[in-house]
């Protein structure tokens, strides 16, 4: 409940107070997120994780398409980038570690133990000279363009 104020309306008696109620907009993002996690524990208890998916950005360049994936927590030996026929696939699979104490958990939003990604590359995307990095937790594959589709100048003759 929001917060009561007092306040001294000037229509009224001089020294008389009256009660005043703040009101505070309601969004349903927090409900959601609550309704979210509990879903999300109650798959859980069931023994069904659903598997998340890592965060991804993709984007052009003029000499490339670059595919940016986070995947805090895991390490680079924990990762595989994979393609075949323009699909770029990329997994996360790490070793489940045995808790020593029993936790119980009152929120868990961080990725699951594996998890697989794919983009399907454009037809310009040279697919035999991917190349990828690993640098706090953000891996980038980067795919140059293809000389065919990269734009030439042609010289006009007379």
């Amino acid at each position: 409940m929001a917060p009561r104020m007092r306040a001294e309306r000037p229509d009224s008696d001089p020294g008389k107070e009256v009660m005043v109620m703040a009101v505070a907009k309601w969004t349903p993002w927090e409900e959601l997120e609550s309704m979210e996690r509990r879903m999300r524990r109650f798959f859980d208890d069931l023994g069904f994780v659903p598997g998340y998916l890592p965060a991804a950005d993709v984007y052009e360049t003029d000499d490339e398409f670059v595919v940016e994936v986070e995947v805090p927590g895991f390490t680079e030996a924990e990762l595989a980038v994979e393609q075949s026929d323009h699909v770029l696939t990329i997994k996360g699979d790490r070793a489940q570690t045995k808790e020593k104490t029993e936790r119980e958990f009152y929120l868990r939003e961080r990725l699951a133990r594996s998890f697989e990604r794919r983009f399907r590359l454009p037809p310009e995307a040279a697919t035999r000279e991917l190349a990828s990095t690993f640098h706090e937790g953000v891996l980038t594959v980067h795919a140059p363009k293809a000389a065919a589709a990269k734009p030439r100048r042609i010289p006009i003759g007379t």
